[in-house]
């Protein structure tokens, strides 16, 4: 009895040390990943020669304003920002709806036509999209899709899919099907079990897709570049590449350029964190 008393305050004793290193662990791993950003921000508001001949991690003598309106003109925000926001808002909302519906379709029907669908998509995971560039450039070639809003979105939504299945079918277990049974005998459709019982119970899920779908296409570049060649439809990232060249490189306007690009992400993941953090922890413990 004495002995349990003993290590059990040992262990009490113990705890309090844990907590600490804890703490001081994401301190330095918060101080890690914001070094950049607040580095970035910092050469946003240099001039050209604070940025060469002072100290690099050196504050700016005065916030230089005039790389924002030059990057504002050089890049034609209002246009690339505007695209770069439609193609992310219509991709990302689709892909929801329609992972979400293909998800609930393949946990809950036993038929083996539909687990052959849930093996389909992860074969889709394993194959990275960056394989398929020619194919998908030829299909949309083919289909009169390239350069045009339709094709960049209809491309995103095609890459995207897999990856929504599998994570959106991870989180139907969470979903009590006693619920869709009642509501079954309550005389609800099929649709309105869906959207009425299933959709709602699904937000962490659907929060962590848009978030993860929101960042790789908002800051993709790749795809972008391949699809789209008309400056009219160019997105934000590829925009970004006209302020670097072989003779010069704009440095202190694409550090501007990068502090608005990131700003609609940071207020994105706020306003999603509650989920995004509940969903991965219900994927963690569930799947």
């Amino acid at each position: 009895m004495a002995l349990n008393q003993s290590s059990s305050a040992i262990g009490e004793g113990k705890h309090p040390i844990r907590k600490i290193l804890t703490y001081i662990l994401m301190i330095v791993s918060a101080i890690f990943f914001a070094t950049p950003v607040l580095i970035v921000i910092n050469y946003s508001f240099k001039t050209k020669k604070e940025l060469y001949l002072s100290n690099p991690l050196a504050l700016p003598e005065s916030f230089y304003i005039d790389n924002y309106v030059t990057a504002y003109k050089k890049l034609d925000l209002l246009t690339t920002f505007g695209n770069t926001l439609i193609y992310t808002v219509v991709s990302v909302a689709i892909l929801a709806m329609l992972c979400g519906a293909a998800a609930w379709a393949i946990a809950r029907c036993k038929k083996k036509i539909f687990k052959f669908f849930y093996v389909y998509f992860l074969v889709g995971i394993l194959i990275p999209y960056q394989a398929l560039f020619l194919s998908i450039y030829i299909v949309g070639y083919r289909t009169g899709l390239t350069n045009t809003r339709m094709g960049v979105i209809l491309m995103y939504i095609a890459t995207g899919m897999s990856f929504g299945v599998f994570l959106m079918n991870s989180f139907m277990s969470t979903v009590p099907i006693e619920l869709e049974e009642a509501a079954r005998i309550d005389g609800c459709s099929i649709y309105r079990t869906y959207f009425s019982i299933v959709l709602p119970l699904l937000k962490p899920s659907i929060a962590t897709l848009i978030i993860m779908q929101a960042f790789q296409i908002w800051n993709d570049y790749l795809m972008a570049n391949l699809f789209v060649s008309k400056k009219e439809l160019k997105t934000l990232t590829v925009s970004m590449q006209a302020l670097f060249s072989q003779q010069t490189s704009d440095y202190t306007t694409a550090m501007a350029a990068i502090v608005i690009s990131i700003l609609p992400m940071i207020i994105l993941f706020a306003s999603l964190q509650k989920y995004f953090i509940k969903g991965m922890t219900i994927g963690a413990v569930k799947g």
